[in-house]
């Protein structure tokens, strides 16, 4: 016969294997498909099984994906959101022989763009502000991966045999050194435009600087890397192209400088083609009036003025 203790022995042992599943659970980190807008929301309404149809909107969505993020972040579990493009599982599904109505197919999708799409961690962002982050992000990684495919294929110089697309990008390097060196102490706002056949190439860059030669600039994530090889794709091309910093000092007016990409070199803009550039409209070509408080200053010298290819 059992003791009297035996029920209260495997009541324990069960209390102990909840708390300890609970304790590995908060261990193993989860990612949230998220679609970034009410067309992409329609398209997976579709789906039987997909939890909403055409009747719900897309607010109604991400309020409850907001209280799931929040759900998960309150019991300790790590989450990364990626976004989720209803044409990429689509693509995905018919690949791997998947019915695309069925949540083991979204599960399954979802898990492969944790480890190669794009993905943001989840750190108590309001949604409003998440999907746009995650917009971003998604266009900041297109841009570089576009420009990176552009170096890649440039090739070799017919003269000499070097690899243009290398070159360019070391180049590239020295020009943002000397871009951040002659901005002098304070917070710049880097921007530059190469445009392409294809895609029009953005890439900006924010950099606190001291002044101090033995100081490194401090530069948000990766964004030194991406600032790089846009411009270097510029400078490989050998197309238009334009770069802009702005830079803010305490107890100065903001300066803006200006260069344009033009045959493979980056060459300093006057101050008035500077007023001109930031005084234009880029949609419509009008006029529009300069900010008060900000000084038009003319580029100075950032590119080598050696033969480049």
């Amino acid at each position: 016969m059992p003791r009297k203790n035996d029920t209260g022995t495997h009541r324990s042992r069960s209390t102990r294997s909840t708390h300890r599943r609970r304790a590995l659970r908060r261990e193993v980190p989860g990612t949230v498909g998220l679609l970034a807008d009410a067309g992409d929301f329609a398209a997976m309404c579709g789906y039987r099984t997909f939890g909403f149809d055409h009747q719900a909107d897309y607010a109604d969505y991400l309020h409850h994906v907001d209280g799931l993020l929040r759900s998960f972040a309150a019991r300790g579990i790590h989450t990364t959101v990626a976004l989720f493009d209803p044409d990429e599982y689509a693509e995905y599904c018919g690949e791997h022989g998947l019915d695309p109505d069925m949540p083991e197919s979204r599960t399954r999708f979802t898990a492969e763009l944790a480890g190669s799409g794009t993905v943001l961690p989840y750190t108590g962002q309001p949604i409003d502000e998440l999907v746009p982050l995650l917009v971003d992000e998604a266009v900041r990684q297109a841009t570089w991966e576009y420009a990176t495919g552009v170096l890649a294929g440039v090739g070799r110089c017919a003269d000499c045999g070097e690899d243009i697309g290398h070159a360019s990008f070391d180049r590239a390097t020295d020009a943002l050194k000397r871009l951040l060196a002659g901005a002098g102490p304070g917070h710049h706002h880097f921007v530059c435009s190469v445009p392409t056949e294809e895609e029009q190439l953005v890439a900006v860059l924010h950099a606190d600087t001291t002044g101090d030669p033995d100081a490194p600039p401090r530069i948000d994530g990766r964004e030194s890397l991406d600032f790089v090889t846009v411009l270097a794709a510029g400078l490989a091309l050998g197309g238009p192209g334009g770069l802009v910093v702005r830079s803010t000092t305490e107890g100065h007016r903001d300066r803006v400088h200006g260069w344009r990409l033009d045959r493979g070199r980056l060459t300093a803009l006057s101050a008035a083609a500077v007023f001109n550039a930031y005084c234009t409209d880029a949609d419509t070509g009008d006029l529009v009036a300069p900010e008060p408080g900000v000084e038009y200053c003319p580029g100075y010298d950032v590119d080598d003025p050696g033969p480049h290819h």
